[in-house]
């Protein structure tokens, strides 16, 4: 093994561990929040938050669209040791991030906060709850952007473990106020929801303290606007593969919950929640392995070695392999344990989620595959197939979802699995028919 393959291993590992806590702010607070309020207040206020997902997906889609795409060109430059390049890509994504943010506060948080909820939400007895929820989540929006963004440009610029530390005490402060705000405070749902924002607050400014450090001010704010509009067209450029997914996504999220509770009513939504909450584990390491692609895959792309990033990405894999064996072997043996989890006490409820989560299990394996393979066809330049991929993710569930929902309602929860094992069908014919080389451009 060559000296600078042990060093990637290494990198590999640093990267990755700061990344899945990263993704920890993104996803499993949700997780955390339906936990607690599933315990403290019903299983309606599990279904609220997950009727709330579209936005927190909408919201983390503007940070991958925006950061996750100058996070690439910073990755890029820094490797060519272009230091100006990078601090004007920082700067024109941070102010680019921080402006969208506010603008959806203003409009989802302040100005149509129940217009937003009654079109999430057609359930009159969740309805209230999820206002409360989505209310402050609007309203919060950018703590969450800036703290992912700022997360991914501290990780790029080589302090990986301050993000770490961040991110876990981001949660800590989301966990213990989630129980304060609700319980002592009694703010229900609305306190889980501001539980989090807080949570990201406290995360910032520990990410803030990078820049103290003489040594870590390669990213430092530049005042310029050369080449603003050209910067912006790169930096989404860049992030729009990831983002389209992720907008799919947020579709698929939206149409799905108005499917299942349409077809199966409040116990159905209950159990989709928690198969939503059981892909937010799988985001854990899915994210973590994406962007630890992305941020050293695109330095070694910088560098111009091809086995450097042969190695990355095989580390890559293996990774997310052996995630995803372990996780979907836990909820094949313990699936009413999630349940229980969640506070579910209902027989017909935890029937239910029994079936439905053993599914989903299985079928998030070729969700995360398929991923995982749209970040190295990024990494080749080879971006038709990355932006295919990223619409087909969500948009081939979208009509298998619906279809199985009007001719066989009882076998609902198998839609994920067979619009995916679709989806890899249609990649690998046009991988080979178009005879796609993984190789890098001289």
């Amino acid at each position: 093994m060559r000296d600078n393959d042990i060093n990637i291993n290494k990198q590999f590992y640093n990267y990755l561990w700061a990344y899945i806590l990263v993704a920890l702010s993104g996803c499993l607070g949700n997780v955390v929040d339906g936990i607690i309020v599933g315990n403290l207040i019903s299983e309606d206020g599990v279904s609220a938050i997950n009727l709330s997902k579209p936005i927190n997906q909408f919201i983390f889609t503007l940070h991958l669209l925006i950061n996750a795409g100058a996070g690439m060109l910073v990755a890029y430059a820094l490797g060519q040791k272009k230091i100006d390049d990078a601090r004007r890509f920082f700067t024109r994504a941070l102010a680019l991030s921080m402006g969208l943010g506010l603008l959806l506060t203003l409009v989802g948080g302040i100005m149509f906060p129940h217009q937003t909820a009654r079109m999430l939400c057609s359930n009159e007895q969740i309805l209230p709850l999820a206002e409360d929820y989505m209310r402050v989540l609007l309203i919060g929006n950018p703590a969450f952007i800036l703290m992912w963004g700022l997360s991914t440009m501290v990780g790029v610029d080589g302090s990986p473990r301050l993000v770490s530390l961040a991110v876990i005490i981001d949660n800590a402060v989301n966990l213990l106020l989630d129980i304060v705000f609700i319980q002592y405070f009694g703010w229900g749902i609305t306190g889980s929801s501001a539980a989090t924002v807080v949570g990201h607050l406290v995360g910032i400014a520990i990410l803030l303290y990078h820049w103290r450090n003489p040594e870590n001010r390669r990213l430092v704010p530049v005042l310029s606007t050369d080449g603003l509009v050209s910067s912006w067209r790169r930096i989404v450029s860049q992030g729009a593969p990831l983002a389209v997914a992720s907008i799919c996504l947020t579709l698929l999220l939206l149409s799905a919950n108005t499917i299942v509770l349409s077809t199966t009513g409040r116990t159905g939504i209950f159990v989709f929640a928690l198969c939503m909450n059981l892909l937010q584990v799988y985001n854990l390491f899915l994210s973590g392995t994406c962007q630890t692609l992305q941020s050293l895959g695109a330095i070694q792309v910088g560098k111009k070695d091809d086995e450097g990033v042969r190695t990355v990405i095989k580390r890559g894999f293996r990774f997310i392999t052996t995630s995803m064996v372990v996780t979907c072997l836990l909820v094949w043996f313990f699936p009413q344990a999630i349940a229980r989890l969640f506070g579910c006490d209902e027989p017909e409820m935890i029937a239910q989620s029994e079936s439905a989560l053993r599914v989903f299990a299985l079928s998030f394996i070729p969700f995360c595959y398929i991923y995982v393979l749209m970040i190295v066809y990024k990494l080749y330049s080879q971006h038709r197939m990355a932006l295919f991929i990223s619409l087909a993710l969500s948009l081939t569930v979208i009509p298998v979802l619906w279809l199985m929902s009007r001719l066989m309602p009882e076998y609902i929860w198998y839609s994920y699995m067979i619009a995916y094992l679709i989806e890899a069908a249609i990649i690998y014919t046009l991988h080979k028919t178009r005879h796609i080389q993984f190789e890098l451009k001289k």
